[in-house]
């Protein structure tokens, strides 16, 4: 009887043992994301980093310098005030989801961006691709406008002591047939 008990105790240990490590095994690593949320300000636009200020509209977070932002669990809602040199400032809000889902803002006919967000495995970066439809005016052409569409992708990093955002981003366009690359540093301005 004494073994019988002896064996089913150490069943028991093991199987509590088993049990314990296998759920154990199977949690997520919650990792702990950059947080974005504050006021933030640039001496330029990241389009104007990359002159690509023509791929965008008055009221796009692409033309700000400065930015509010605001960051939930899911997405990264960001007020920006924008507009092109010589022309009044647009507000724009733009909300970045973190469900790896497109989004999509329309500026009218044929002219707007899809975009999508995803997170390092670390939380510490955030990239933004987004892809720009917009119409140009039409070389030698008088009235004339084409389709342009541009892929743009940025890597959000936030500084070590929280007081900066580097945004290095990537452009390019099958119509002008190049790709620039640049950085953009926001400042945290509260």
């Amino acid at each position: 009887m004494k073994n019988k008990r002896k064996v089913l105790s150490c069943l028991i240990i093991l199987l509590t043992g088993v049990i314990y490590f296998a759920v154990h095994a199977q949690q997520k690593n919650d990792t702990q994301r950059a947080d974005f949320s504050g006021v933030w300000k640039s001496k330029e636009s990241i389009s104007m980093g990359g002159n690509i200020v023509c791929s965008f509209d008055s009221g796009d977070r692409m033309l700000a310098n400065f930015m509010k932002i605001s960051q939930q669990e899911n997405a990264l809602n960001i007020e920006i005030s924008s507009s092109f040199p010589g022309t009044a400032p647009v507000a724009g809000k733009e909300t970045l989801t973190f469900d790896g889902k497109e989004s999509q803002i329309n500026h009218g006919p044929e002219r707007g961006k899809k975009f999508s967000v995803k997170w390092s495995a670390d939380g510490q970066t955030m990239t933004v691709n987004s892809t720009v439809h917009l119409m140009i005016a039409s070389p030698y052409k008088v009235n004339s406008h084409e389709q342009m569409i541009v892929y743009v992708t940025e890597v959000w990093k936030l500084s070590n002591d929280g007081k900066s955002i580097s945004v290095q981003a990537k452009a390019k366009s099958d119509s002008l047939g190049e790709e620039r690359f640049w950085t953009t540093v926001f400042d945290k301005a509260n």
